[in-house]
């Protein structure tokens, strides 16, 4: 398989999601029809025997292959899903090379996208071939509150979006939209939200919004990590006009009493920021801790680290407890050293990971003044266990 990808860099995965009805087979007929989208491998999930929504895909482009599976993606396909991709190089290889440059994967509108992405993320069949471009989330603007009420996979597909797509725009009113888009900016302060009708979206919008810019060649963090707006308005309510509106807009003009936070009171998106270089040790224990207690509730997470004595920034990127390999970035993408770290978590609030990432680099500075010299002591497995310096204390916060 190494001579198919011969000076070929990791292939861009894009995760098209949206829960049942949200028009992600229209959105994906749109894009596979634009030359943007040539040499595109498309897999397409459908619950069930038979594919009836997708035998009207049409594809306009030779370069484009739609490859169809069955099954729930998030669970019984996984092993189809990585024997798919695992495979599709040779499998759709032209002139014995690998012919297409991108994959775009349409789930079913039940499939929580945490276990997909932890495949793409883990398994080693498949990570020196791909890489997670982004995850683009179909939100339909009439059905979508009720559905957000209801359905806790369509609130975890939002949060965990790079893009957000609004679609059936034209059959909602205006307050609807303002109401659903306050909401998902609630869930999900970073992803853009791009109003479609009729499934019409450019793709420049939706590709190449990973760390990796294509465009550069490099890493862009700033776009990838959109710091910033995780951190407006958490402070400062003048940061939030736009949310703020549609609350009063809502709830005085019109009569309408739905809290846009209703149903979403567990899910928080915040951005954790420290101004000084953290211990290496400490960040490693608190890091690991968290994924032991509270893993399954930490939705995403994504970071650019300043580790003491370090002279290079470190990238994270996390979903619940599964990690891509840390990335040791070549500089500072500006003058900003600050760390700074996005989380979409459930249940987890931002005073919980502060206070016990506080407690645990109090906890390794104690020790090293009174323990003997070198690293605290570690289990094989890398893991904090109970009994663990530091454990039993942020066990009783996590």
């Amino acid at each position: 398989m190494s001579a198919l990808f011969a000076n070929q860099s990791q292939i861009p995965v894009t995760l098209l999601t949206g829960f049942l009805g949200a028009g992600k087979t229209t959105i994906l007929n749109h894009l596979v029809r634009d030359p943007a989208l040539a040499k595109t491998l498309v897999i397409i999930n459908e619950f069930g025997a038979v594919g009836i929504d997708h035998d009207l895909m049409s594809v306009s482009q030779e370069d484009v292959v739609v490859e169809m599976s069955s099954g729930c993606l998030c669970c019984t396909i996984r092993g189809d899903l990585v024997r798919t991709l695992r495979d599709a190089p040779w499998r759709f290889a032209r002139g014995g090379v690998c012919w297409f440059d991108r994959v775009v994967i349409e789930t079913t509108g039940l499939a929580d996208p945490a276990p997909i992405l932890h495949t793409l993320m883990t398994d080693e069949r498949l990570v020196t071939l791909y890489r997670i471009d982004g995850v683009v989330t179909a939100v339909d603007a009439v059905n979508g509150m009720a559905t957000l009420d209801a359905q806790e996979e369509s609130r975890k597909q939002a949060a965990v979006a790079d893009r957000l797509l609004l679609t059936k725009t034209d059959l909602a009113s205006a307050e609807e939209i303002a109401a659903i888009e306050a909401r998902l900016h609630a869930l999900n302060p970073a992803a853009p939200i791009i109003c479609t009708l009729g499934g019409v979206v450019e793709p420049a919008q939706l590709l190449d919004v990973g760390l990796w810019n294509p465009e550069t060649k490099s890493h862009d963090v700033q776009r990838w990590l959109n710091a910033e707006a995780y951190a407006q308005g958490h402070d400062h309510h003048d940061h939030h006009d736009h949310h703020d509106h549609h609350d009063h807009h809502d709830h005085q003009d019109h009569g309408h009493h739905h809290d846009i936070n209703r149903h979403d009171e567990r899910i928080h998106a915040m951005c954790l920021t420290f101004d000084e270089p953290l211990d290496a040790e400490a960040f490693d224990f608190w890091l690991h801790t968290l994924m032991m207690l509270k893993g399954p509730n930490v939705l995403r997470i994504k970071g650019i680290v300043n580790i003491a004595d370090l002279d290079k920034p470190m990238v994270l990127h996390g979903v619940q407890q599964i990690f891509h390999p840390p990335v040791m970035l070549d500089a500072w993408p500006s003058e900003d050293r600050r760390t700074r770290m996005v989380f979409i978590t459930r249940g987890v609030d931002e005073a919980m990971l502060r206070d016990t990432l506080a407690m645990m680099t109090q906890s390794v500075k104690d020790y090293r003044l009174s323990g003997p010299k070198g690293a605290m002591p570690r289990s094989e497995t890398s893991l904090l266990l109970p009994g663990d310096p530091g454990f039993d204390l942020a066990a009783q916060f996590l």
